[in-house]
């Protein structure tokens, strides 16, 4: 197996590339997690998107937000693992060039992320801190968590 990724902004995204993402992500956060909720927020304009790829096919994307789009820190967002690539430990690939991604385009900074709480020991294991309590998120228990 073969892994790579990118990272652009939106305005270097490609018609193909946008068109995965976006179905990547709906076929996550909106079908198999039946949420029904309006994905494009107007905030991937403003974004970094990183595109993380298995033999050549896409199988993950992160959104990296830089301070004050959606917290005053920068931030991780989106994450999503295609399900076909499940279970080969690419989200802690994905999120740890996320997090690289984020001090190369925003600097050496906190980062905050509004994480699935399931996910919360994941997400503490790459150093991400549980900030405040638990809360609903279009019917999916979150909390927010903080990287210094």
């Amino acid at each position: 197996m073969t892994f790579s990724h990118t990272i652009k902004s939106f305005d270097e995204l490609t018609n193909h590339e946008l068109y995965d993402m976006l179905r990547l992500r709906s076929e996550i956060f909106v079908v198999e997690q039946n949420c029904v909720y309006l994905d494009l927020d107007n905030k991937d304009q403003k974004s970094f998107h990183l595109l993380y790829y298995v033999d050549g096919a896409l199988s993950g994307v992160t959104r990296l937000l830089p301070e004050g789009l959606s917290y005053n820190e920068s931030s991780i967002g989106r994450v999503v693992i295609a399900p076909s690539r499940r279970g080969l430990g690419l989200g802690v690939q994905l999120m740890e060039a996320s997090i690289a991604g984020c001090e190369e385009k925003f600097g050496k900074s906190p980062i905050r992320i509004s994480a699935q709480y399931h996910l919360s020991k994941f997400y503490q294991s790459l150093g991400f801190v549980e900030q405040g309590e638990v809360y609903d998120e279009d019917g999916i228990p979150h909390i927010e968590m903080l990287r210094a």
